[in-house]
């Protein structure tokens, strides 16, 4: 079995936003699919195949909430004395994590395993409740040339995407995702 997880933010509001491309990712695969909220988890999921599909509705600073219940529901935490979870987890070939990556251009992804959360606050969610951050992130460029200089990071983020720049997400995206 093998755990999708796209990061992003609930509601219209954000549906296009750059800090969106967790969610959006997971809708171009599954297009068309029927997405199902279980209240357990607190996400929409869509199972295919031998692919859970995860969209937490937490908010993405909370991502890991979600992630850590379905995890620890499937028995796919290591642990101690049934009462600690243990650190450092190999979870690279189960947990497939998607999220938007201000240090890459749009229209590019780069692939990751057991690398550090770079300052992304839903990652950083994710390692601080599972206790690893040994798992892959596929990670969706949202830097542009147009951002201006003095807007805040998480202004920037929250933006939407502009048409040309979705459709770079996208092509970028299908492109690449196969390894999941």
């Amino acid at each position: 079995m093998k755990i999708i997880i796209g990061l992003g933010n609930p509601g219209d509001k954000y549906k296009y936003s750059r800090h969106n491309l967790g969610f959006l990712a997971l809708d171009w695969l599954n297009k068309d699919a029927l997405w199902k909220y279980n209240k357990k988890f607190d996400s929409l999921l869509l199972a295919h195949e031998d692919k859970l599909f995860v969209k937490p509705q937490t908010y993405m600073n909370n991502s890991g909430l979600a992630t850590a219940k379905i995890l620890h529901y499937y028995h796919l935490l290591a642990k101690n004395l049934t009462l600690f979870t243990k650190k450092n987890s190999d979870l690279s070939d189960i947990l497939y994590v998607i999220h938007d990556d201000l240090d890459i251009n749009i229209g590019e992804t780069k692939i990751s395993v057991n690398s550090s959360s770079a300052g992304h606050r839903g990652v950083e969610s994710i390692i601080k409740e599972i206790k690893t951050q040994n798992f892959t992130r596929f990670r969706v460029g949202i830097k542009s040339n147009n951002k201006p200089e003095k807007m805040p990071i998480a202004n920037y983020v929250l933006q939407s995407l502009d048409d040309k720049e979705l459709k770079h997400a996208k092509e970028s995206f299908l492109n690449n995702w196969k390894i999941i």
